[in-house]
Formats: structure tokens, sequence, C-alpha cells
């Protein structure tokens, strides 16, 4: 069985402007991230929930392929959060040559 149905969007389709929160884990954002995101790993979201950007309206959601941040979805929408899963996560982004910055020298991957 599955959930409801999350709110989601492809890359190709994510604003100019769109608010990124990133919720893969510290190894993952390290080795490559979209440049303006931000980052709460889904394993530390419920005690940093006072982190949200207040402004975002959507917020977008991003982690490796869309699993998690459908789930990071489903539960911010039922706290009454404007959410939108971002589909394919960051493998989508890399592979339409969207920019990654990260913390180690070298080209950033995604996938590490």
């Amino acid at each position: 069985m599955t959930g409801p149905a999350v709110p989601s969007v492809s890359v190709a389709e994510l604003p100019a402007d769109a608010v990124l929160l990133d919720v893969r884990e510290g190894d993952e954002w390290a080795a490559g991230h979209a440049p303006d995101a931000q980052h709460i790993p889904m394993s530390e979201l419920t005690g940093r929930l006072h982190e949200l950007p207040e402004d975002a309206d959507p917020l977008y959601i991003v982690c490796r392929s869309g699993g998690r941040s459908g789930r990071v979805v489903a539960f911010l929408s039922q706290q009454g959060h404007p959410v939108v899963n971002v589909d394919g996560g960051m493998q989508a982004w890399e592979a339409m040559g969207k920019p990654l910055v990260g913390e180690r020298d070298g080209v950033p991957p995604v996938v590490i």
C-alpha cells in the first residue's frame, strides 16, 4: 500500500528562486549540493523544525533520488508547511548540469 501522493516537481520545473532544503546526510551534503540550499538531514529534522525557512512558500525538499525527500514532504505537509518534493533529487540535478558545490577538492560528485 502506498501513502498519499505528495506534491512534486521535476528539477527542470524548479523555479529559479526556489528555496531548497537538502535532507541528505552530512557526508552526502559535503560531497556535493546545490549552491544556495539549506541543509537539515532527515534524521535531525524533527529536532530542527525551527530552522525551516519561514519565507519559503513553498519550500522545495531534495535528497539523493527523491525517496527521503518524499517522506519529509509528507511529514511537513501534515504539520501545515507548504512543501514540494524534487523528483529525481540531486541525481537529476547533476544530470541536468545544474551547479554543485562541495566541501572536498575536485568536482563535487552527488553519489559517493
